[in-house]
């Protein structure tokens, strides 16, 4: 009785562990911000990475980056933070004739560095009769970040969209066969070829190609107001681009197309070209 306690403790124990690797900032933050008298109210992870739900009159304009922020009829808006983010951000916002500024302090990450092995020479170093191909896919990508529908998809509760181990965290640098790359801009969920890949909230879906030459198998989903998510190395795809897919349909099988060394589903977040960790979007 007294072991089985015990294992259970160090189970639990390592499972904190996991969670917080994955998670660097349990728990949503709150933040109020008040401008010639009008208030902003923001809540989300304000960390590299992180997401950030806003409200204000929605009459009033709102800048973030120099960008003009969409808001819905009840004012609520999105502002997101990139793997890099410094660590002061500045919201604008135009009560009357002029811009007013509030800093924001964001939360710095320390990024782990995976080392993948065993890849195909042509997967780390594509050869140039492939670069065509991979600029023309890159430019479709880029298009579909750029999107701000005004979808409210994006204030629903996250779900993971498979079940299975977290192999890769967002943000570490990846060597890949001895030689540095760009980091990783998502989650690796390790999963039997075949498992379901799951919407984790209600979309649109923009993309949904069978074999990219990096990712293989892809969907794209659009959640609106600038978050869009992608799923990458599916053995099958289940939907079409325009398809309306609701929060836990089925989009899609778990597999190992592309540049992979396993099964498994490559899921990363966008907000515009931020990029964002998935991992913080879920409880």
């Amino acid at each position: 009785m007294l072991l089985n306690q015990l294992n259970f403790k160090f189970l639990k124990l390592i499972l904190v562990i996991l969670f917080v690797q994955i998670n660097p900032a349990v728990g949503k933050e709150k933040l109020n911000l008040t401008y010639d008298n009008i208030k902003v109210f923001l809540e989300g992870d304000f960390v590299q990475g992180g997401l950030v739900i806003g409200k204000s009159d929605p009459k009033i304009e709102i800048k973030f980056k120099n960008k003009l922020l969409r808001k819905n009829s009840d004012g609520y808006f999105i502002i997101g933070f990139g793997r890099d983010h410094p660590d002061i951000a500045h919201l604008s916002l135009k009560p009357k004739k002029v811009w007013l500024e509030k800093p924001i302090s964001i939360k710095k990450r320390i990024y782990k560095t995976q080392i993948i092995n065993g890849l195909q020479k042509k997967m780390v170093t594509p050869p140039k009769s492939f670069y065509d191909r991979i600029i023309k896919e890159n430019k479709s990508i880029k298009h579909i970040r750029g999107i701000d529908s005004n979808l409210d998809f994006i204030f629903q509760k996250f779900n993971w969209p498979v079940k299975g181990v977290v192999s890769g965290v967002f943000g570490s640098q990846r060597i890949l066969n001895g030689i540095p790359k760009r980091p990783h801009y998502g989650v690796d969920i390790a999963a039997p070829k075949g498992s379901p890949v799951l919407a984790p909230i209600k979309s649109i879906v923009r993309m949904a190609e069978k074999d990219l030459y990096y990712t293989g198998g892809t969907i794209m989903l659009d959640h609106g107001h600038g978050v869009t998510s992608v799923y990458s190395h599916l053995s099958v795809i289940n939907v079409e681009v325009g398809d309306t897919v609701t929060k836990g349909q089925n989009i899609g099988e778990v597999g190992s197309t592309g540049r992979s060394t396993g099964p498994h589903l490559d899921w990363r977040v966008n907000w515009f070209y931020e990029r964002l960790d998935p991992a913080l979007l879920v409880d």
